[in-house]
């Protein structure tokens, strides 16, 4: 069986206590761990190959492994990395969508939709790749890529050409890049990391999180210059 290859992250300190995180990023947070306790305690390795995401899974329509990848991972070390960096980055998005319903929709479709293009970026920039991906962290760098514009725009929405959107961009294709050259990854534990997920997914996180603002009814916060 082809080992699966992980979305994984390098270690990322919280920056925001889980007790003070709003409610969404803390259900969304615990719900990735105790997916990952279920995973690894009642699933086959062959089932988690399943659902994970590969260019031949989408080839044969099997188009729910976008979603499927998400939820599952490929160790604790992996997965708790995925929950501090969404702890970490996520607070002032879930924020900003809000926490009432129609935000609460909005911050989790966002989320889903950033994965998803993240799953896309790695089948399309390695189409020949067969070890399945799994993980959330191409979800996660979505939430740091709005993350980014946020910073720039002091809590709402800022210019998506703004220094610091572009600062925290390069930063962001440099570290990625040498994950994937060098093959290191904190946490990692062996396994090989579809660094080019991280890279879609923060793309799809600054582009989309001012769309997403609107749908969440806080037009007011998006900036247009």
């Amino acid at each position: 069986m082809n080992q699966p290859k992980i979305d994984g992250w390098d270690a990322i300190p919280a920056r925001e206590p889980m007790f003070r995180a709003p409610w969404t990023i803390v259900m969304l947070s615990v719900g990735l761990i105790a997916l990952y306790a279920l995973q690894s305690s009642l699933m086959t390795e062959a089932q988690v190959e399943a659902l994970g995401l590969t260019p031949g899974s989408l080839a044969a329509g099997r188009w729910q492994t976008l979603l499927t990848s998400l939820f599952l991972h490929g160790s604790w070390a992996h997965v708790l990395m995925n929950s501090v960096a969404i702890i970490a980055f996520g607070p002032p998005v879930a924020r900003l969508m809000g926490l009432r319903p129609r935000g609460a929709f909005a911050f989790y479709l966002f989320y889903l939709v950033c994965g998803v293009i993240a799953g896309l970026g790695f089948v399309l920039s390695d189409p020949g790749d067969l070890a399945p991906v799994v993980g959330a962290s191409g979800a996660a760098s979505g939430l740091l890529g709005a993350a980014s514009r946020m910073i720039q725009g002091r809590g709402q929405v800022g210019p998506m050409w703004g220094s610091t959107v572009i600062g925290m961009a390069a930063a962001w294709v440099i570290v990625n890049v040498a994950l994937g050259v060098s093959g290191l990854t904190p946490g990692a534990e062996g396994m090989p990391v579809a660094w080019q997920a991280h890279l879609a997914g923060y793309a799809a996180g600054v582009v989309l999180v001012g769309p997403f603002a609107r749908l969440a009814g806080r037009s007011g916060a998006y900036f247009t210059q």
